[in-house]
């Protein structure tokens, strides 16, 4: 028996020692007690507790979710992810198997599957690679009311889109993590995944927030505006259900919802601390403006047209990269987004990510070094590019009278009575074009109404009526979306509404943030919100007009 015995630990002791000899990387190991004790297992706990502070006590077995709580997970596993990729590769190194691999997470709620998802091999926090060569144990939120590690928050929102916010209704339900290591050579092959490498569960209680009347109450348009009031009856049931979605917060992070229609205010609510006085942070609607204030320039005889290319303006042999496509870039292709440059919002490797150019110190340069890219031909090819509008308010700075912030005050917002806005700046002190231009809702609505208006505002033509023809014209395809265009840094898209089509024209921002003006309904809808980085931003925006705002008007 003794020598049975014997063989077994020598037995297991080989083996223990033939796995860490095929590990990769070395790790921190195993970092405590409390994580030698629960290797496998993914945790739960209330917001951050400091790993050094985190004891058995902190793990929860039931969790109140709410819309602000903060319900994190720390996971304590027996390698690396670095290593344990390794053992799907083992071929490759370090660095290979960390831009194709990463975790899977699967999501299950009450004993059944919902949602996996294969988060990309660039999510981690720091230095990515060395922390997923040596962590052994990681802390991520699922929720959070301090908008940290967007990577986990963006799991988390997946999973209720695609299916978890349907299974976690109103009750006690059984949520449950599996955590496994995944890697996958490239699109068209199918990833491999290892073993489970880290579970747990947790019991959901889920309470629906409750509306009172007040709350989801029509309120009372207030006469003190630049505003005539409309005495168009809507269908106050559909707004009032509206109103209750975004007090219970199935509509989220909603701050205003404005409509004009036939160019007098028909609706106007704030939601979530914002008021009337609230300056709104739109992100990339702001955009729009850039082309508002070249169209004027074009009238003005500043800028000859927007045929014109950056070699007129800039002497770019001067900059990195010089290539006589360059010089040939117009702008027109700046303003929509189909220029050469080698810049893409949407691909985080790409160099003129507008990621990259914030840390620098001159947004200017950092745009005129790209490279072009092969593959594009100017005006050829859609690829959202927020540098390219930096190049468009450079040139305004520099070639309108007083620069570009003073031009835009005296040209377009004392023209519309605008007084209370402000402007984001680049390191350079120039009003920032990429976006962020703060203002009231009911100046935004003053903004979409003049281009409603073809560029009149109180019978005087403010924006030339060309201009305005020209953005409301599909200028160029939005590749991979049916039947959407892109114009002068405006959207287009189509609303179905009881099987007819409305064609609109909006700009549109970061966090679900929307200014819709209707082609061929008296119709312009402001709405304004706070769901940066969150996948239901614009998603929820639509559902707004769709589900509620069109059924109100057109009934």
């Amino acid at each position: 028996m003794k020598r049975i015995l014997i063989t077994i630990l020598l037995t297991l002791f080989c083996i223990k020692g033939f796995s860490q000899s095929q590990d990769l990387v070395k790790t921190d190991g195993i970092t405590n007690n409390l994580h030698r004790y629960n290797i496998g297992k993914v945790t739960f706990m209330n917001g951050n507790i400091p790993l050094d502070q985190y004891k058995q006590a902190d793990f929860l077995t039931s969790f109140p979710l709410t819309y602000k709580s903060d319900l994190n997970i720390r996971v304590f596993m027996e390698n690396s992810i670095a290593n344990y990729l390794h053992q799907l590769a083992p071929e490759l190194s370090s660095d290979e198997l960390l831009e194709k691999g990463n975790l899977q997470f699967s999501f299950f709620v009450d004993h059944q599957f919902i949602y996996k998802d294969n988060i990309s091999p660039g999510c981690w926090i720091g230095n990515a690679n060395e922390l997923k060569n040596t962590l052994t144990t990681f802390r991520i939120p699922l929720t959070s009311s301090k908008g940290e590690n967007l990577w986990a928050l963006h799991l988390w929102e997946r999973f209720q889109l695609n299916g978890g916010e349907n299974a976690l209704k109103e009750g006690k339900h059984q949520l449950k993590i599996e955590i496994r290591p995944y890697f996958k050579i490239d699109e068209k092959t199918e990833a491999k995944v290892g073993k489970l490498i880290a579970e747990g569960q947790v019991e959901l209680v889920i309470e629906t927030p409750k509306a009172t009347a007040k709350q989801i109450a029509i309120p009372m348009i207030q006469h003190n505006s630049d505003w005539k009031i409309s005495d168009f009856k809507l269908d106050k049931k559909k707004i009032e259900a509206l109103n209750k979605e975004i007090v219970t917060y199935n509509l989220k992070e909603i701050t205003s919802i404005v409509v004009i229609n036939d160019g007098k205010l028909l609706l106007e609510e704030y939601f979530n601390g914002a008021d009337r006085n609230t300056l709104h942070d739109p992100r990339s609607a702001g955009k729009s403006f850039v082309s508002t204030l070249m169209g004027i320039a074009i009238k003005d005889g500043y800028i000859k047209d927007e045929n014109q290319t950056l070699n007129q303006f800039y002497n770019l042999k001067n900059f990195e990269n010089y290539n006589v496509k360059k010089e040939q870039i117009k702008i027109k292709d700046l303003l929509t987004m189909s220029s050469s440059f080698e810049g893409s919002d949407a691909n985080s490797d790409s160099p003129g990510n507008e990621e990259n150019m914030y840390p620098t110190d001159n947004w200017v340069k950092f745009t005129l070094d790209l490279p072009v890219d092969d593959a594009k031909n100017n005006g050829g090819k859609w690829d959202y590019f927020t540098a390219g509008t930096i190049i468009l308010g450079d040139i305004l700075d520099k070639k309108v009278p007083g620069g570009l912030e003073k031009y835009a005050d005296e040209k377009l917002f004392k023209p519309l009575n605008i007084k209370n806005y402000q402007w984001q700046y680049t390191p350079q002190n120039v009003a920032n074009t990429a976006g962020s231009l703060q203002m009231t809702s009911l100046d935004y609505a003053k903004y979409a109404v003049l281009y409603k208006n073809n560029g009149i505002w109180n019978g005087k033509q403010i924006l030339p009526q060309d201009w305005v023809q020209k953005t409301f014209t599909h200028q160029i395809k939005i590749p991979e979306r049916e039947n959407e265009f892109y114009s002068y840094l405006f959207w287009n898209k189509t609303v179905n509404y009881k099987g007819k089509n409305y064609e609109t024209y909006y700009c549109a921002g970061n966090g679900g943030n929307e200014f819709i003006i209707f082609k061929d309904l008296p119709i312009v809808i402001i709405i304004t919100a706070k769901a940066y980085n969150k996948p239901y931003g614009h998603p929820q925006a639509e559902k707004i007009v769709r589900d509620f705002i069109l059924p109100a008007i057109l009934k």
